[in-house]
């Protein structure tokens, strides 16, 4: 192991005034020659997905101690994309993936951390802390709190997702108010991550499958006490990975990449994932497209059941032997590159070799009785998207799709179409100007998608959007769809009643209008007064890239080509 670089801060005699301060709350000389490292805790009294994080942040300091490193814990923020869903609020959710990451990379810049352990749950908590490990390319550990129990109606389980579908079901006049409390008072039981197959647990299986979670973690429920032992071993694995400088960079190839796609391809899992991968990407300096997302996805079948396409919850996982029997899987169908690095310091094949997989299990199929042959997202272009966009295939067989266009500016003005009976089967709903610069933020839809499904058109309705959908969104629906309106991409022309087809057997996805009237209309389009003249929001907007390279805000950086400065630990 090379000098620490917390020596910087806490060595020599000119650093007195570090040390007589970090003594001032309990820390000793022995301590502070230690390995210093950085506990980042996304804990926050907002929602269920954090609440436990400070519990286990406990267990991880305990176990850093008795590895022979000093813990220094400190907080950054964690937006709910559950709580937010369906008003201005949401639009913070995606912004606040940025401001994790930055918030990460500033504590550890500016305190000279030697390693973190980053404490994640909620959706953007756990690429934000990805984004900031893979930026500064130091050792790196991403413990995810876990999911949330199954709540129980009726005699099934239900999650968050049930709730939003009730309200369309409601609003339909097809349940009671009652039942509608009812479904509320029962989807969330106590603490932990939305139940299904979203958004957090498929980014907590990108984090087991490309190499930053040590495999066996994740899948374990946030209320378990056995969450308290894995907490302890990830103590222990951050220390093991700073004295054999065993950085994030080196784990985070462009193998592992393509592993972590295929575990979203093979468990249905969210539409964010694509936005989130091209993000760390961008971080580690690995050459990554949306396009590349297709490759792996037509490669890798559709075997694990899980909803929101299937029938099983999160915690499903964990009873069938983990994240590892996925794995495990995935090399045996040679759908992944099993010798890639984890942050344990052995291979992929070797980490997946280790699980025990339930006897019995039908949560994750075999390979020669998988749901579907291909994955479960699809990159469209055409001359609505011709920088692409990406649609959700788990959950339902429709493909194709061809009707009228029934445009809205924003998601309040769909959600209030769709309460009022006036989407009819056979539209093509399109909500535009939620893009990441339009909204700003690009807000899930998922109060949309689950009015839809709750009226019983999801079999019959398309929707296109610029902006996000939640990974408990299912049915046919098409986002990210770039350039965005505000930027002037076609879908800023659609106008009311125009037929757009899509069809994911070909990959495609036009507005069946004449070349010459979309470029008429494009040349008479201006563009929108932003939602946000000052603040965050404006910042943002000012920044952030299109959602096809992630929806980062490294406008300025790429035009500087500046490189990334590593820490020297």
């Amino acid at each position: 192991m090379k000098k620490l670089q917390s020596h910087t801060i806490t060595q020599g005699k000119h650093r007195a005034g570090a040390r007589s301060m970090l003594k001032a709350i309990g820390f000793t000389d022995e301590d502070l020659k230690k390995p210093i490292i950085g506990v980042a805790n996304t804990w926050i009294e907002t929602m269920p997905c954090n609440y436990n994080l400070r519990e286990l942040a406990v267990k991880v300091k305990e176990g850093i101690r008795a590895a022979g490193g000093t813990p220094m814990e400190f907080n950054t923020i964690a937006i709910s994309d559950g709580v937010t869903m369906g008003t201005e609020g949401m639009k913070a959710s995606l912004v606040s993936r940025e401001v994790i990451a930055d918030s990460i990379e500033l504590l550890v810049r500016g305190h000279m951390f030697d390693g973190v352990v980053a404490l994640v749950a909620c959706d953007k908590t756990i690429p934000g802390a990805a984004m900031a490990l893979l930026r500064l390319n130091i050792p790196g550990v991403i413990l995810y709190g876990g999911s949330i129990l199954p709540g129980r109606h009726k005699g099934r389980d239900i999650s968050i997702m049930e709730v939003y579908e009730a309200i369309g079901a409601n609003d339909a006049g097809l349940i009671s108010d009652q039942e509608l409390l009812d479904i509320e008072n029962h989807a969330c039981p106590g603490a932990g991550a939305c139940g299904g197959q979203y958004t957090a647990n498929t980014m907590a299986t990108v984090m087991e499958l490309i190499g930053l979670s040590p495999m066996g973690t994740a899948a374990v429920p946030q209320i378990d006490k056995r969450k308290d032992a894995v907490s302890y071993r990830c103590g222990e694995i951050i220390m093991d990975a700073v004295r054999n400088e065993r950085r994030a960079r080196d784990i985070c190839t462009r193998a592992a990449f393509d592993n972590a796609i295929a575990g979203v391809a093979g468990t249905g899992g969210s539409t964010n994932a694509v936005l989130h991968l091209l993000a760390m990407a961008r971080e580690a300096e690995v050459p990554l497209t949306i396009d590349d997302f297709n490759a792996v996805c037509a490669r890798t079948p559709i075997f694990v059941d899980l909803k929101p396409a299937g029938r099983f919850m999160a915690v499903d996982i964990d009873k069938a032997g983990g994240i590892g029997v996925i794995a495990n899987r995935l090399v045996e169908g040679k759908f992944v590159d099993g010798s890639a690095l984890t942050v344990t310091g052995r291979t992929f094949a070797q980490e997946a070799a280790d699980a025990k997989e339930a006897p019995g299990q039908e949560v994750i199929r075999p390979l020669n009785k998988v749901l579907k042959p291909r994955g479960g997202l699809a990159i469209l272009r055409g001359s609505l998207a011709p920088e692409g966009c990406v649609i959700k295939l788990a959950g339902h067989d429709k493909t194709v799709h061809h009707g009228p266009a029934r445009v809205f500016e924003r998601e309040e003005e769909a959600q209030a179409a769709v309460k009022a009976g006036k989407v009819k089967a056979g539209d093509v709903v399109v909500i535009r100007y939620e893009g990441p610069r339009g909204g700003p933020g690009m807000r899930e839809m998922l109060q949309v998608t689950g009015a839809i499904v709750g009226a019983g058109l999801s079999d019959s309705v398309a929707l296109v959007t610029d902006g996000r959908f939640s990974g408990a969104t299912h049915g046919f629906m098409i986002a990210h769809v770039t350039p965005e309106a505000y930027d002037g991409g076609p879908i800023a022309a659609v106008r009311e009643g125009d037929p757009i087809t899509i069809d994911a057997d070909t990959g495609v996805i036009n507005l069946d209008i004449a070349p010459a009237e979309l470029k008429r209309r494009l040349a008479a389009w201006t563009p929108p007064t932003p939602r946000y003249a000052n603040g965050v929001f404006a910042k943002y907007c000012a920044l952030v890239s299109s959602a096809s390279e992630g929806a980062v805000t490294s406008r300025v950086n790429a035009a500087l080509q500046q490189p990334a400065v590593t820490l020297d630990v």
